[in-house]
């Protein structure tokens, strides 16, 4: 996370959101103020962290001590490595002139910097809370509360510094951000699950079980139109044998009905585990 607001979004100005996008307005606004005693401006994670504390603190009065100490190392930490990067390297961009490649690596990084803190069990801290005690009161979904709020930070920016492009990339970086996270939680997956309506199951079974060696699931059904008794095969294949299996069927039955698509996450015998890494140690 650190790498990704020192080298992509602080120099530019950016504010996707959060207690950093805010701390990043501030340092920018202020940097002329303090330019006397502070030739760096004021520290950024310094300034977040002034803002992950209370927070937390009052997150913990209202939604109860859900924030535990990995909450509480994730944000000390973050603002340790960011101020420390930041007086290493100062406001300057790793890509000059280059704005959107920035927000989009800045993003990037910030996205898999989150998925290692939710994977330890913790959370980020700052407008998360907030989101957390605006779910409390408004019964709204968590995840459009933090949108909402993290565009709205986003928007401070066009106050701030009165540049359209500037909230318009941190936008960007928002929208980044959540993907990355969606994907590597739940990781990329190549296979496909596939549901077979056959009269010819029994020879499809054997084509799964022996040729492809995959197993599956045969789902005792009826059909809407004849009213009479069918099977459904459903079975998970990759994505290389998906031609492989539509080959053999287009023998064996052409007429069979066969539904493909994408699997995200796949947990259980033959693909990922079901029991998380940790306890396996």
């Amino acid at each position: 996370m650190a790498l990704g607001f020192v080298f992509f979004i602080n120099p530019y100005k950016f504010a996707p959101g959060g207690v950093y996008g805010i701390a990043i307005v501030i340092h920018h606004v202020t940097k002329p103020f303090v330019d006397n005693f502070l030739p760096h401006g004021l520290p950024i994670g310094l300034t977040a962290l002034s803002m992950d504390i209370p927070l937390t603190i009052i997150g913990s009065r209202i939604l109860g001590p859900r924030f535990g100490v990995k909450t509480v190392v994730g944000f000390v930490s973050t603002a340790i490595f960011v101020d420390a990067l930041q007086n290493l390297w100062g406001d300057k961009p790793l890509v000059p002139n280059d704005p959107l490649l920035s927000a989009i690596f800045g993003g990037v990084l910030v996205g898999i910097g989150l998925v290692l803190v939710f994977r330890s069990r913790a959370t980020s801290g700052g407008t998360d809370i907030v989101a957390s005690i605006l779910e409390k009161y408004t019964k709204m979904p968590i995840g459009q509360l933090l949108m909402y709020v993290d565009s709205t930070i986003a928007m401070l920016t066009l106050i701030a510094f009165k540049d359209w492009s500037i909230p318009l990339y941190s936008m960007i970086i928002i929208f980044i951000t959540g993907r990355v996270i969606d994907i590597t939680l739940e990781g990329f997956d190549y296979n496909k699950a596939i549901f077979i309506i056959s009269d010819k199951h029994e020879q499809i079974r054997d084509i799964i079980l022996n040729t492809l060696d995959r197993g599956g699931t045969i789902i005792p059904a009826r059909g809407m139109y004849y009213n009479r008794e069918k099977n459904i095969i459903y079975t998970v294949v990759g994505r290389r044998e998906v031609e492989v299996l539509k080959s053999h069927i287009s023998k064996i039955d052409p007429e069979a009905f066969i539904t493909i698509f994408e699997a995200k996450e796949i947990l259980g015998k033959g693909f990922k585990s079901l029991i998380p890494s940790e306890h396996m140690r």
